[in-house]
């Protein structure tokens, strides 16, 4: 007997599981809120963005994305304001993700903080990955993003985890390369490189920041020149 391609039970199935999935968030999302309600008024702000955090991440699992976009955003501003720029840079991938109006904008903020601080150089990768995502094939952006990303992990990545990174981010540049312009042999990639200027940090740091600067268009949420004052000295 021919098989109809029917699977009333395998519907059933995905259907229970994903309600079971949704109850667990709404669960998740009520505990959060009610550990927020418990921190006394004078509590830490970087607690409370913590929890603000927890929050927005679950609502974005429940597709509440504006709520989950304003929890962000708040916590945003306390973890510049504190220093903590992981988490800064996580509040950006939330509100990425969230695909409001201005996600694009706070992922231009993700990606600056993740190549200004010295970070864990996933976080880097993570934004340039958005970046290329958001790039037409035959964009320069993106072979600019990789390469920063390859960059980062070069001077940032731990002993344990260059390797496994370094392979990553050489695969995002073999990408790009492929659908920039259409590159699938090893000699026709280190030309490309070569001509797009991809093996120089002096020349496609600035063009980076170029990118940067053009996406952003002067929407800033807060003063570079004055986060770079209170960069770490080496």
């Amino acid at each position: 007997m021919k098989d109809s391609g029917l699977r009333p039970e395998t519907g059933i199935l995905e259907s229970s599981t994903d309600e079971e999935a949704r109850a667990y968030l709404e669960e998740q999302l009520r505990n959060h809120q009610f550990e927020l309600t418990q921190l006394p008024r004078d509590a830490d702000p970087l607690a409370v963005a913590k929890v603000k955090m927890d929050i927005a991440n679950t609502q974005l699992g429940l597709e509440q994305n504006e709520n989950a976009w304003n929890e962000s955003r708040a916590a945003f501003d306390v973890f510049v304001e504190a220093e903590d720029w992981a988490s800064a840079i996580e509040a950006c991938d939330i509100m990425y993700q969230t695909e409001q109006p201005a996600s694009i904008l706070a992922l231009v903020h993700g990606v600056w903080l993740s190549v200004t601080y010295p970070v864990d150089p996933e976080y880097t990768i993570g934004m340039m990955s958005n970046i290329i995502d958001e790039t037409p094939n035959n964009s320069d952006g993106a072979a600019i993003a990789a390469a920063t990303a390859h960059y980062i992990v070069g001077i940032r990545a731990s002993d344990e985890k260059h390797d496994s990174l370094s392979f990553l981010t050489k695969n995002m540049i073999t990408k790009v390369a492929q659908r920039h312009s259409d590159v699938k042999s090893q000699d026709k990639l280190d030309f490309w490189m070569e001509k797009m200027n991809l093996n120089d940090p002096e020349k496609f740091l600035p063009m980076m920041g170029t990118v940067i600067d053009a996406i952003a268009n002067g929407q800033w949420w807060f003063d570079r020149d004055a986060l770079r004052d209170r960069l770490p000295v080496n």
